[in-house]
């Protein structure tokens, strides 16, 4: 019998992971040495920079560990014509995974049309080429009113996965907004923590409120942690 901590398995906490390497600052030592984390422990996916997506997707060629990048990343206030590009260019180039920034300007000027348009286009043109997509929300900049009309606009617009923030903004994911996220999608869309999420407790904390993903760069760090408490 596999050894658990807090009611789950090494394997499980795992594949909740999107390992993520995503600071400016990262070599190509950086990205290679994560690809080899990632299937060290088996993550979900690997959460490159678009530029990173070919060298990532020759090193995880053959494995169950999925290649995710991102989207009009941080700021999310590109074009839409430059994420659907972004998009198609990242498929082609072996990502299966699209985590994009939503436009956070337009939501919080109350533009919801536009918003919608603006992720489903990526959806769309993703889903197309049949890959999924994550939209980050950057619930730092948001309310909880504002949370929820994400939500909902996300759903509307056919996406996969609401997600809670780039770990580039003042705050990442709280329990407080992934349970209203996860309250207001119910089981139709799933919810990505991400941001700040650094230790094992506060990983099976969001595991616990329904969250099926956690972007995380401490990844090596929060399994060691499993390993040596689990049971």
């Amino acid at each position: 019998m596999s050894k658990t901590y807090r009611g789950y398995t090494l394997e499980q906490v795992a594949k909740t992971i999107d390992h993520s390497i995503l600071k400016p600052d990262f070599t190509y030592a950086d990205v290679a040495a994560g690809a080899e984390l990632a299937l060290k422990y088996n993550t979900a996916s690997y959460c490159i920079r678009p530029m990173d997506v070919v060298a990532a997707a020759k090193a995880l060629a053959g494995s169950s560990v999925n290649v995710c990048t991102v989207i009009g990343f941080p700021h999310g206030s590109t074009t839409t014509a430059t994420k659907v590009f972004e998009t198609i260019d990242a498929i082609g180039n072996g990502a299966v995974e699209i985590d994009m920034v939503i436009n956070v300007s337009a939501l919080l000027s109350g533009d919801y049309d536009f918003v919608e348009q603006d992720i489903r286009a990526v959806v769309d043109a993703a889903h197309a080429k049949g890959a999924s997509v994550k939209v980050i929300f950057e619930t730092a900049f948001l309310n909880d009113s504002q949370i929820v009309k994400a939500c909902e606009l996300t759903e509307h617009a056919g996406a996969d996965y609401v997600k809670t923030s780039t770990g580039f903004a003042s705050e990442g994911a709280t329990t407080h907004n992934v349970a209203l996220m996860k309250r207001t999608v119910g089981d139709r869309l799933k919810v990505k923590s991400s941001g700040g999420v650094r230790t094992l407790d506060q990983l099976i904390d969001y595991m616990d409120l329904g969250v099926t993903r956690s972007g995380c760069s401490a990844t090596g760090q929060v399994l060691e942690e499993f390993i040596a408490k689990a049971v």
